[in-house]
């Protein structure tokens, strides 16, 4: 069997300035891949890199040929694991780029077996979740008019970035414009441990769901302290990267927070989803802001999560795929469509 490939970089621009405790963007630099077999069968995905994890659209350009030709180079594209160890050996760094082959190949795979990913995986699509839907980080009366928009499009769970020197004011401000909704707080590595402490003392207050990332990565026992004396859950995110952070993160916090375009890949991905519930955490899988090309992937590992943030695609103004339906955020799997459903 013969595989062909291509890639194309999208500029995807979002439906609001998003900022976080670190970072303000207005556009989302995605890679697409496409790999097609010889029977016409097309497998789709996608690329989100992030510079904080050291990968930029030039740099998932810059190795795309290499991963490619890996691809290329095999007459059976359900080999996967040893695609991907391959890729892995081939391009050690940027792991949103060798993600967008994997999803294009498991895509690709579970059309070739007319089975929907999930399905092809073996989970059940009932299993599943609602997403959260982000509000970044601007003035408290623009917040609360994002947070009246979301409840108005029938979002129930609300992740809400801080790490300001209002956090409080703007959690209870969205507290009051959503009476009923699930709220969670990101702080993106935005306090000290001990300021982690008083802020979570004070977002109880508002029924608090968990607090993401309260304190920097590079902090580990900055978190173990906050998670000993913190009324509130404790996710980890910039500190849950890769497979081997997940035994250093245990006992440290709650939550493991896995995004696609950290790890590398949805087998990765799923060894890092087994590895916590092993050590006794959950797991929540993010998204970064991506097309559809990708977040439908994700998408089919939620009958194996706790929490999901897949609200990448829904941030944006415009994407030329589309993807797993979200109705009022719930990720509805059963749409009958082989593969990932995305399409153009």
């Amino acid at each position: 069997m013969s595989l062909s490939t291509d890639y194309e970089r999208l500029s995807l621009p979002l439906e609001h300035a998003f900022t976080i405790s670190r970072s303000t963007q207005t556009t989302a630099e995605n890679v697409i891949v496409r790999i097609e077999d010889d029977e016409g069968n097309v497998g789709i995905g996608g690329a989100a890199p992030s510079e904080h994890y050291g990968e930029t659209a030039d740099t998932v350009e810059a190795v795309m040929p290499n991963l490619l030709s890996v691809v290329e180079a095999v007459d059976d594209p359900h080999v996967l694991a040893k695609i991907e160890r391959e890729m892995r050996e081939t391009v050690n760094r940027n792991p949103s780029a060798r993600c967008a082959v994997s999803i294009a190949l498991h895509d690709l795979v579970a059309k070739r077996a007319d089975l929907p990913l999930y399905r092809y995986w073996g989970l059940d699509p009932e299993d599943t979740l609602e997403t959260s839907f982000t509000i970044g980080i601007d003035t408290t009366d623009v917040m609360r008019e994002k947070t009246a928009e979301a409840v108005e499009a029938g979002y129930e769970t609300l992740k809400v970035k801080v790490g300001t020197d209002r956090d409080g004011e703007i959690v209870g401000a969205i507290r009051d414009e959503a009476p009923d909704a699930t709220i969670r707080v990101d702080a993106n590595q935005a306090w000290s441990p001990r300021e982690a402490v008083r802020k979570i003392e004070e977002l109880v207050t508002y029924d608090v769901e968990f607090v993401e990332q309260p304190v920097p990565a590079e902090n580990p026992e900055g978190m173990r302290f906050v998670r000993e004396r913190s009324a509130l859950p404790i996710a980890a995110d910039e500190s849950c990267v890769t497979l081997e952070d997940i035994p250093q993160i245990a006992g440290k916090a709650d939550i493991a927070n896995l995004k696609l375009m950290k790890c590398g890949g949805l087998r990765e991905a799923m060894r890092m989803i087994h590895t916590a519930k092993a050590h006794g955490m959950e797991v929540m899988l993010g998204c970064m802001i991506e097309s559809n090309a990708s977040i439908a992937a994700a998408c089919h590992l939620a009958p194996l999560l706790d929490y999901a943030d897949l609200d990448g695609s829904l941030l944006l103004a415009e994407d030329e795929y589309e993807g797993v339906p979200m109705p009022n955020g719930v990720i509805d799997l059963e749409t009958g469509r082989s593969g990932t459903g995305v399409r153009k």
